[in-house]
């Protein structure tokens, strides 16, 4: 048999497996969709607020109507307890509270420091963080107001006074996520991840469910089997990716900063590896329903691993430097430098030789594995 037909075999046997196909086609489309979705707001905005005023003075009404005209923040209710407030966030009708204490006005105007609280339901950080972030520039306005007073109380001049408390002005141009969202922060690596959990999934089911019968897979040699299915998922994976990194980032408005060529050629080692890891794991499986049970399981630790919602710094290095051998890892870290934040191709150089590296490692694992699995079976 040669190498095309068994290709052609291969990519035979992947469409008429409908757990494969589902996990392939469906699942990549799928996906594509969900995990984009929570964020296709980017920002969040408006967030309900309950006040907790008891200082009942116009200085005090003057701040919330500052956090009310805030894009961040709709306040929803004024009340005199900070237990009522709570049983608001508790019953969902807002996310966030703010308690002005008693003698805000009197203690600011006599040159008192004065704390008002604030919180919220920290179960969703973006609306947490934007409650807290709209609470500070209320504030912080209002602070303002009252320093402007009292330097006009001293008898400074209005003009002067103003430019004294505006004395810096930052003027911040984002340069790679323009639009300060979370889509085109997140969605990259995500997609990324997607296709190689796939990935893996795909070749675990196929790789378990061949060998309990008989077929091409017996008779074609483990080197010439491995790399006619390394070229059939490839293939596909192939067309995978340029759905996700061509289509989907212009749908997402998802940054770009590389060109193709060296997007398709610093993924190709990403996609070579990912299938040999695939199916030299598959050697391992009995069952065909436990590839997706297993690589469902390791996905969110792959994605703190990458480093890119999580911090390395707070992972333990064991477990930072066993990643590396998950071609995700250098996949998604380089791939994110080079084409969201414009890096060279010599700074992704190291990642992009980790991959072909991990190719080399799985490639022969995955020969020996297959000559194992078919001698055990003689």
């Amino acid at each position: 048999m040669s190498l095309l037909q068994l290709v052609i075999n291969e990519l035979k046997a992947i469409v008429s497996d409908k757990a494969i196909a589902v996990t392939l086609f469906g699942g990549v489309l799928f996906y594509s969709i969900l995990y984009p979705l929570p964020y296709l707001h980017q920002v969040p905005t408006e967030q309900q607020l309950v006040v907790v005023d008891l200082d009942h003075s116009s200085l005090s009404r003057q701040l919330v109507r500052h956090a009310d005209a805030s894009a961040k923040i709709q306040v929803v209710a004024r009340v005199d307890a900070i237990a009522t407030a709570q049983q608001w966030i508790a019953a969902g009708k807002a996310h966030g509270l703010l308690v002005i204490p008693a003698g805000f006005r009197r203690d600011l105007l006599l040159g008192k420091g004065v704390v008002l609280s604030y919180g919220g339901d920290a179960s969703y950080f973006l609306i947490y963080s934007a409650v807290a972030e709209g609470l500070v520039a209320a504030g912080l306005e209002a602070g303002k107001g009252i320093q402007l007073l009292g330097l006009l109380a001293r008898g400074e001049q209005q003009v002067e006074a103003e430019r004294a408390l505006n004395a810096v002005r930052l003027n911040s141009v984002p340069a790679f996520n323009p639009g300060l969202g979370y889509t085109p922060y997140v969605v990259p690596g995500l997609f990324l991840l997607i296709l190689h959990q796939t990935l893996l999934i795909g070749t675990g089911i196929l790789g378990a469910g061949q060998w309990r019968t008989a077929g091409y897979w017996r008779e074609t040699s483990p080197l010439k089997l491995v790399c006619g299915r390394i070229l059939a998922f490839s293939l596909l994976y192939s067309l995978f990716t340029s759905f996700y990194v061509g289509w989907c980032y212009y749908w997402y408005g998802v940054t770009v900063q590389a060109s193709l060529g060296r997007v398709a050629l610093f993924l190709l080692p990403f996609l070579l590896s990912t299938a040999a890891a695939g199916i030299a794991l598959s050697c391992l499986f009995r069952r065909r329903d436990l590839p997706t049970q297993v690589y469902l399981l390791v996905s969110m630790p792959i994605l703190f691993v990458s480093g890119f919602v999580w911090p390395l710094a707070l992972i333990p290095d064991p477990l930072v430097c066993l990643s590396q051998l998950v071609p995700a890892v250098p996949a998604i870290s380089g791939l994110l430098q080079l084409n969201q934040l414009g890096a060279a191709w010599t700074d992704v150089l190291p990642k992009w030789l980790q991959l072909w590296g991990l190719f080399g490692l799985f490639f022969g694992l995955a020969v020996r594995g297959i000559a194992g699995k078919r001698a055990s079976l003689q």
